[in-house]
């Protein structure tokens, strides 16, 4: 019974992670995000999921009545679309300046130890601080982006092929859980190592270090937009 998991395991674990479209999907929202970067993957593994599940029950339901194909084609172009979009929005981030003031923190951790750092926050005319919370929007953005990724290219069913070489449809479903847990667990652990590299860039205040990885994000996601555009 493990074969069947593990087999969906690992099929749905390569095709998230060597597919590059998936990578430069997420990659700028885990760069920004302030916290908790490893939900950006979560979201679009699970819309990615929804996605897949969608555009197969067209094709097995309403094969005949419904150009399953031309809406994957389509979504095709809009994946690209949406990438551009995605590397303009970081760019946008990237460069755009925001006022800075100091804070105080205290470290603790051999002996007390206070001192000052410089961030970026926003503030409403009553000068309160206002701490942009962006997270949702993200987690949200994210979770879209996997649906338009799962309706893109019928050729996800190729995964499914070893579904036809089990015994038992007991193995077949076995494989299938195998694949969805596969695709949420690929993406949750990319979008965490990169949150992590890109927050230990910004917390150790090595600024060229982290905008650095925020233009390669940006650059990332024009680039392979360009090319479902374009090139496919």
């Amino acid at each position: 019974m493990t074969f069947p998991f593990f087999a969906g395991l690992i099929a749905s674990m390569l095709h998230v992670i060597m597919g590059p479209d998936h990578v430069a999907a997420v990659l700028p929202f885990v760069i920004e995000a302030k916290r908790k970067a490893w939900k950006i993957g979560l979201f679009w593994g699970i819309g990615h999921i929804f996605g897949m599940l969608f555009i197969g029950s067209l094709f097995i339901f309403f094969k005949e009545m419904i150009p399953v194909e031309q809406i994957s084609e389509y979504s095709e172009q809009l994946v690209g679309i949406v990438l551009v979009i995605i590397g303009i929005w970081a760019f946008v981030k990237l460069f755009k300046s925001q006022p800075r003031h100091k804070h105080l923190h205290v470290h603790s951790e051999n002996q007390p130890l206070i001192h000052k750092h410089a961030h970026e926050h926003a503030h409403n005319p009553t000068h309160e601080h206002t701490h942009p919370v962006q997270e949702k929007q993200g987690y949200l953005a994210s979770f879209w982006i996997g649906v338009l990724h799962g309706l893109a290219g019928v050729a996800h069913f190729i995964l499914f092929i070893p579904v036809l070489g089990f015994e038992n449809n007991s193995d077949a479903v076995i494989y299938i859980f195998g694949f969805i847990i596969g695709i949420v667990l690929a993406m949750t652990s990319f979008s965490l190592i990169v949150g992590k590299i890109s927050g230990f860039a910004k917390n150790e205040h090595n600024q060229n270090l982290y905008k650095g990885i925020r233009l390669a994000g940006g650059i990332f996601a024009i680039a392979i937009g360009l090319y479902w555009m374009i090139g496919k």
